[in-house]
């Protein structure tokens, strides 16, 4: 064992789960504290059932919000348990098993989240798809292409489309997840990369449009995090050395995340902030 490991070497069939992973990721479940800054509002989280996802979900309920959120079928260990933390935070909670690569599913997402709660405030876009163990170009399968572009750009658009008629009314948010990858791309992470570059700058457009209209559309930028995706898309060696070259010498875990969505969706502490991406990155410069 050299000094830079970082977990054990493992590896999991996309998506992957949480209980399979060693050590198990942190998502605020025993140390994030709310103090009602988005009490009643409602807050759609895709992906929401681990990761960065759980942990927002779990942040915005502890602050106030009641929650929606989507995961696929597979998932459903994990959505299960998202269930139940907001639950216990105290808040109504709408989980939908739904695969976002469908025009069909974002519009439902939105739709279920209003009928149910009657509104949307925060529209979270956390659901995102990588594969990093083909490092080839000529090794990408159109399947693989097209589940990149479809889950995380496709499917942000379809979903802020949607959205947008219901965020007027309040006025609500957009919270984008970009990535570090968006700065310093992988070559094993091209497609994935090319996507969170994108999300940069549909952000910034959103934000221009939006604006009239009293939406603010941010995003966040996270650097290597601790979450099921890792395992099940890098290869065990990359997954040991997971966040090592940070500055910070550390992956993040989701905990150290949700505090940034939370203070983009507060109303009254990012009132005055739009077409903003915010690193969480362990040292990585967003620039």
């Amino acid at each position: 064992m050299t000094d830079d490991i970082q977990f054990p070497a493992q590896q999991q069939t996309p998506p992957g789960l949480t209980g399979e992973m060693r050590p198990e990721p942190d998502h605020g479940e025993q140390s994030y504290v709310g103090n009602g800054r988005l009490e009643g509002q409602v807050v759609l989280v895709t992906g929401g059932d681990s990761g960065i996802g759980r942990a927002v979900a779990i942040a915005c309920a502890r602050e106030g919000a009641d929650i929606a959120f989507t995961h696929l079928a597979e998932e459903q260990p994990d959505a299960d348990a998202t269930v139940t933390l907001v639950e216990e935070a105290g808040r109504r909670v709408v989980p939908m098993a739904l695969d976002l690569t469908r025009r069909e599913a974002c519009d439902e997402a939105v739709q279920r989240t209003v009928d149910e709660f009657g509104g949307l405030d925060v529209l979270v876009n956390n659901a995102g798809y990588q594969m990093a163990r083909d490092h080839a170009i000529e090794d990408f399968s159109d399947d693989r292409i097209d589940r990149t572009f479809k889950t995380n750009l496709y499917a942000l658009m379809w979903l802020v489309r949607a959205a947008v008629p219901h965020l007027r009314k309040r006025p609500g948010c957009i919270i984008n997840n970009a990535s570090i990858q968006a700065y310093e791309p992988s070559t094993a992470l091209l497609d994935y990369a090319a996507t969170k570059a994108a999300i940069n700058n549909l952000t910034v457009n959103l934000a221009a449009s939006l604006g009239p209209d009293g939406i603010r559309v941010n995003a966040v930028a996270p650097g290597p995090i601790w979450t099921p995706l890792q395992p099940a898309t890098q290869e065990p060696e990359k997954v040991e050395r997971f966040g090592a070259d940070t500055p910070l010498d550390s992956a993040g875990q989701p905990a150290e995340v949700a505090p940034a969505f939370v203070f983009l969706a507060s109303p009254a502490e990012a009132s005055y902030v739009s077409g903003t991406v915010l690193g969480v990155t362990g040292g990585k410069p967003v620039f």
